[in-house]
């Protein structure tokens, strides 16, 4: 253990040296990485540790994971910062080998990360990087005619980002106003409110007194938000952008019941199970280990002949919404990319084309492959900032302007200045 024990300490069980600071900073370290932890919960523990007294290191890390987990997705985040933090052992080689890049392991090595060891990584590393910029020197500048930080993340690129700005969008994804698309279906529900008279409910309310007392029962259109398909292109000019899109996609998978989420490259992958975890970085990184063919080639017009044969009548139900993320950039044969985009447009009650070629103001459609897709789409929005996915969120809602239209982009640079 970091900590060390007197003669007194041993015979109280009390916490004594520097055990209660260790554990008041690991508490810390777990607030950083993304725990719910307030100071109530530090005095908890070692409180614990003071009632209970330390026997082994199983009996020490089950202690302090009763009090500080609060949920079951925070165990492997838990897991991973007490297996560093608690073995004082070359702490700085394990700190080195979590930060560095994943490289093939060889024989009797550990594999690779496990889930929530970058975040752990990060919370360790953050009191050495405040040092750091407190020993800088500080320079006054005139910010009164300059772009605050945040404005500028939402609208850069997501290819030119650093790590650390990467990991700011992924906290703002999960704090966006998710999409509010609730639609009215044909089937019907009780409502004492409701506008129309319910027989079936009128007649069970009235056996309740023998049917003696008749008294009309009402019901209203069941309102629901319609399911959400979403065909992600994970190519090599394509990976940057889906991996950000899949932490989006996780926040609003815990919002919603219905996300079906498929992923292709050269072949199509369902990784809506692999979405469902609650950690967002296991999330993503089950989805990448299901797929063999990430940031290799792309083949859409198969993926999508795929989608439509073995997927649309299962997932495209109940007014389904679905969202295409690729460049368009097919390389083989257009004729059986309009016969699969026209089948998907004809399958969803809303077909929504998200390209981050937008990103750029000169785009107009000239590949072949866009050409082919663009007549088959509702919608053309760009993916490659946390501004245009907040403005699909807003799309979503049924607040969409005409500025996506892709009727725009065949009509030439004439149609779309105006």
């Amino acid at each position: 253990m970091v900590a060390a024990h007197n003669e007194g300490a041993a015979e109280t069980g009390a916490p004594a040296g520097k055990l209660a600071e260790n554990i008041a900073h690991f508490a810390r370290t777990l607030r950083r990485a993304g725990l719910a932890l307030g100071p109530a919960a530090t005095l908890d523990a070692i409180a614990a540790v003071e009632a209970a007294g330390i026997g082994g290191r199983d009996d020490f890390y089950w202690l302090l994971h009763a009090v500080l987990v609060k949920r079951h997705e925070d165990s492997a985040v838990f897991d991973a910062a007490f297996e560093v933090f608690w073995r004082p052992r070359d702490l700085t080689g394990r700190l080195i080998a979590m930060l560095s890049p994943i490289a093939p392991p060889r024989p009797g090595e550990p594999g690779p990360k496990r889930a929530g060891e970058s975040r752990v990584a990060d919370a360790l590393a953050a009191p050495r990087r405040e040092r750091e910029a407190e020993r800088r020197t500080e320079i006054e500048i005139d910010a009164r005619l300059t772009v605050s930080g945040r404005d500028l993340l939402r609208t850069k690129d997501f290819a030119q980002m650093s790590a650390a700005e990467l990991q700011d969008v992924r906290r703002a994804m999960a704090a966006l106003v998710l999409p509010n698309d609730h639609v009215a279906t044909r089937r019907f529900c009780a409502d004492p409110r409701g506008e129309r008279i319910d027989p079936r409910g009128t007649l069970r309310l009235s056996l309740r007194s023998g049917g003696d007392l008749m008294l009309p029962a009402f019901r209203t259109r069941r309102i629901v938000q319609p399911p959400l398909v979403v065909l992600a292109d994970i190519s090599g000019s394509m990976s940057q952008y889906s991996r950000i899109f899949l932490h989006f996609l996780h926040a609003l998978c815990e919002k919603r019941r219905h996300v079906h989420t498929f992923l292709f490259g050269t072949r199509l992958t369902n990784v809506t199970h692999q979405m469902r975890h609650r950690d967002p970085d296991a999330a993503v990184a089950a989805a990448a280990a299901a797929v063999e063919d990430w940031s290799g080639g792309t083949r859409i017009a198969a993926a999508i002949q795929r989608f439509n044969r073995d997927w649309s009548r299962r997932v495209l139900t109940g007014g389904a919404v679905c969202l295409l993320i690729t460049d368009g950039l097919e390389r083989e044969g257009t004729e059986d990319l309009v016969r699969a985009m026209e089948r998907l447009h004809k399958s969803s009650r809303r077909l929504i084309w998200l390209n981050p070629l937008l990103r750029f103001d000169g785009f107009s459609a000239r590949a072949q492959g866009v050409r082919a897709m663009l007549p088959h789409v509702d919608e053309l929005r760009p993916v490659h900032s946390l501004e245009a996915i907040g403005d699909l969120c807003a799309a979503l809602s049924g607040r969409a302007g005409n500025s996506a239209d892709p009727r725009r982009y065949l009509e030439g640079p004439a149609a779309r200045a105006a």
